[in-house]
């Protein structure tokens, strides 16, 4: 009756539920961005401020700024997405993150907010080109790539992977239509293949394309000045090369080793490094006066004022290496000119396997007294082939894929515990029959549960998923929040499938940290001797059915969109206990610890009568198929062994197992199976020796 009035409930409340949308109007972003900056006008495609700046008397955009639940409304782990603000530069880096709002259960009463927002902090000044990953704590200082790596937070690794999916997918649905990003492979690693170096001249590497030229003309020249006011007056007859720039990607062994030589090569690609490029730019003309590439005021290690390097429409930074190699190195046949060899960083996201631009300004003044420099851009384009490079996507498919091979090993050891549990639950008559040995491999099975599954793992179950699940179903209808943390999800899919076999005792009383714990504190209660409290039969029945009041009115409350839901939800003490290690205020703390020392006197009456997870997986429950406990016809009249041992109270006087309540502790199978404990098998022993034949001597 109760499960039927929950849906009910659900049913009405889907038409008024809220659609996930921004909140920031232009006078909460000016308190963002205050002068100088300006916040100029939406964007007509995207919910887009453009950031501008005053710059020489005209504006200039610093910043695009915009709220991520706007473009990637990713829910997190409390069924709603987090609202982040981000600024997003014109070359694709981050200005700034800052939280707007989230509903992430770590941090909302348990760790606080503040190491979220140091956690976003970490963006500025990393680049949307590059795929950034969330790493362990302190993953940086222990030498994690700071351009592709961000501090995780432990106990919150989940929600930070959410948080960072956010960030990067908000910020590439930005970029692709505001910077024109839909060229760059954001996350693609493209190496130069070191097997197919060939001989060849420099005449070959012009001929097959992968040696470019740059050639302007007196011609092309005042072709593209006509009309600006700053047409060249120098003499010379139009036909003559202006500038002669021959261009190479140097990382290719056929490109770079035969325009460097073997060992200007080797000595090249040792200190540009693994992921980085170098692009060699040499002038061939003209010959009288061959050109600087690079100009005559140019600083070593600076980036060029007059040549950039281009992909995809956008520039790519491109610095001059600075070594010392201006004259040596060079293989013979190559043009005397001054020469500069270009480095781009990995971080760049620069692609060589696709076409790339090499641009090279040329500037004029116009005008004596108040001149004024005009500008044009002349440009070649390179396109290697694409056998020559090895593509390696380390970010194949969608961004939860990073979390599942981050946490293979847990993964690993967690598929090998259900391993063992499956066939020693299953396997009635083996290893559970043995009480003495049973004991000890369930106390070690729970320890393995709290100590690793619980409390390294982070896969403790909670009704906090329910509550994502049903804002999902309502509002985001997304479900993608429950692949950010595989370990849980392993466990949720195999608690389900589990359910429907065996019923809710599976997970609870095998695989819940939190009653691993409570089981584990409960050997305490003799040695202290302390004696368990029997509660009344009809206080008992009553107090039960709390936990599905708890469970309907959480349910309730998230269907509604009510932060109620996070509140009630605290009534697990999990987050304390397990996720948090006791490390937070002292009432959540008491609480958990008052549960542990209550389950000294009433055996597991958190589980009993308050868990509202347990609610769920019991109703779920009633689908099981199997009634898998072995029973006797003798159980419940005459014998209730069985009945007085259960410490879970979860067999009737008729003997008959409330699957609903069941812990799955195996006590009662032990019992069954053992000859020496269960009394039918013990009472028909004695009678067979009653009514066996005396042996008669004859003599």
């Amino acid at each position: 009756m109760l499960l039927r009035a929950a849906l009910l409930l659900l049913v009405l409340l889907l038409p008024t539920l809220p659609v996930w949308a921004g909140q920031l109007d232009r006078a909460a972003l000016e308190r963002y961005f205050p002068a100088p900056l300006v916040v100029g006008e939406m964007d007509d495609r995207l919910p887009v401020w453009p950031i501008l700046k005053q710059q020489a008397g005209a504006y200039e955009v610093f910043a695009y700024a915009f709220e991520s639940v706007d473009l990637a409304p990713i829910p997190g782990f409390g069924g709603t997405p987090p609202d982040l603000l981000i600024a997003l530069a014109p070359d694709g880096t981050f200005r700034d993150v800052k939280v707007i709002a989230h509903h992430e259960p770590v941090f909302l009463d348990g760790l606080g907010s503040e190491p979220l927002f140091a956690f976003v902090e970490q963006y500025a000044g990393l680049s949307a080109r590059q795929a950034i990953r969330v790493g362990r704590p302190n993953a940086r200082a222990a030498g994690a790539a700071p351009q592709t790596t961000v501090d995780g937070i432990s106990m919150a690794t989940a929600s930070t992977r959410v948080i960072n999916q956010s960030i990067l997918a908000s910020a590439l649905a930005v970029a692709r239509v505001k910077l024109g990003f839909g060229a760059v492979n954001v996350g693609l690693k493209v190496e130069a293949r070191a097997d197919l170096y060939a001989p060849l001249t420099l005449p070959d590497l012009l001929a097959r394309g992968w040696v470019k030229r740059l050639t302007v003309t007196n011609a092309a020249a005042a072709a593209a000045f006509k009309g600006t006011g700053a047409e060249d007056r120098a003499e010379g007859p139009p036909d003559a090369v202006r500038t002669d720039l021959l261009v190479a990607y140097l990382n290719v062994p056929a490109i770079g080793r035969n325009l460097l030589g073997r060992a200007g090569y080797d000595a090249l690609m040792r200190e540009l490094g693994p992921g980085n490029h170098a692009v060699m730019v040499i002038s061939a003309g003209p010959e009288e006066a061959p050109e600087n590439p690079i100009g005559d005021r140019f600083v070593l290690g600076a980036v060029p004022e007059r040549l950039a390097v281009s992909q995809g429409g956008l520039i790519v930074n491109a610095r001059d290496m600075a070594v010392e190699r201006r004259e040596a190195g060079r293989a013979e046949g190559l043009p005397p000119g001054p020469w500069t060899i270009l480095r781009i960083d990995q971080a760049a996201g620069f692609d060589p396997s696709e076409p790339w631009v090499l641009a090279e300004t040329i500037v004029r003044e116009r005008g004596q007294i108040l001149s004024e420099k005009i500008a044009r851009t002349f440009m070649v384009e390179t396109k290697l082939p694409a056998d020559l490079f090895t593509r390696i996507h380390p970010e194949d498919g969608p961004g939860w894929t990073d979390p599942w091979r981050a946490r293979a090993p847990e993964l690993g050891l967690i598929g090998l515990m259900l391993a063992v549990l499956v066939p020693v639950l299953g396997r009635q008559r083996g290893l559970v029959a043995d009480r003495r040995l049973f004991a000890r491999f369930r106390l070690g099975f729970l320890a393995l549960t709290l100590g690793f599954v619980g409390w390294y793992a982070q896969a403790q179950l909670s009704i906090v998923t329910l509550v994502g699940l049903v804002r999902a179903a309502t509002v985001t209808h997304d479900l993608t929040f429950l692949l950010y943390d595989p370990p849980s999800l392993v466990l949720w899919v195999f608690a389900l499938s589990a359910l429907v076999a065996w019923g809710r005792g599976t997970f609870c009383g095998w695989l819940c940290p939190f009653g691993a714990m409570q089981e584990c504190v409960a050997l305490l209660a003799r040695p202290l001797h302390i004696r368990q409290v029997v509660v009344p039969a009809g206080l008992d029945r009553a107090l039960r059915q709390l936990k599905y009041v708890l469970l309907f009115g959480i349910l309730g409350a998230a269907a509604a969109g009510s932060p109620l839901a996070d509140t009630m939800s605290e009534v697990e003490p999990f987050k304390t206990a397990i996720t948090l290690y006791f490390v937070r205020s002292w009432p959540f703390v008491a609480y958990a610890a008052g549960l542990l020392v209550l389950n000294l006197f009433i055996y597991k009456g958190f589980c009993r009568y308050l868990c509202p997870l347990g609610a769920g997986l019991a109703l779920t429950g009633r689908v099981r198929l199997l009634d898998w406990i072995p029973r006797r016809a003798e159980c419940g009249s005459p014998c209730q062994l069985c009945k007085v041992r259960c410490r879970y109270g979860a067999i009737a006087p008729s003997g008959r197992v409330d699957y609903a309540e069941c812990f799955q502790c195996m006590d009662c199978v032990t019992i069954i199976r053992d000859p020496a404990q269960c009394v039918p098998q013990v009472v028909a022993r004695k009678r067979a020796r009653r009514v066996a034949p005396r042996p008669v001597t004859v003599g």
